[in-house]
């Protein structure tokens, strides 16, 4: 295992990216802002790559060049990400299949992190 504080540092790139991501894919359903200005976020795809890059490159160097660690954390991230700003921005409900998923999800995070 590499330096704790490159795991940590991915992990918070990747939330960053899949919180921006949120608003650039869901936003034109909400924002006019969003819905008027397309070829803008669609530039919003830019740094958002480079944020995933980088995410990636601190999570894969901190699990010694292991890639599934890293698309299983990121993947939970979103998941994470995607119910939250669902519920708070779209006022959608948590059903009990969706609360499920985000345990599961919290738990394959955990999993990988401390199961050596």
């Amino acid at each position: 295992m590499g330096d704790l504080s490159r795991l940590i540092y991915g992990i918070f790139l990747v939330l960053i990216a899949q919180i921006l991501t949120f608003y650039q894919l869901q936003g034109p359903l909400k924002f006019e802002s969003f819905k008027n200005n397309y070829w803008l976020v669609v530039l919003m795809g830019i740094p958002l790559s480079m944020l995933y890059i980088e995410s990636i490159r601190q999570i894969f160097t901190f699990y010694n060049g292991l890639v599934w660690p890293g698309r299983l954390i990121c993947f939970c991230i979103s998941v994470i990400v995607f119910t939250i700003l669902s519920y708070y921005i779209f006022n959608e409900t948590l059903t009990t299949k969706t609360i499920i998923c985000l345990v599961l999800s919290l738990f394959i995070i955990l999993i990988q992190i401390f199961w050596k």
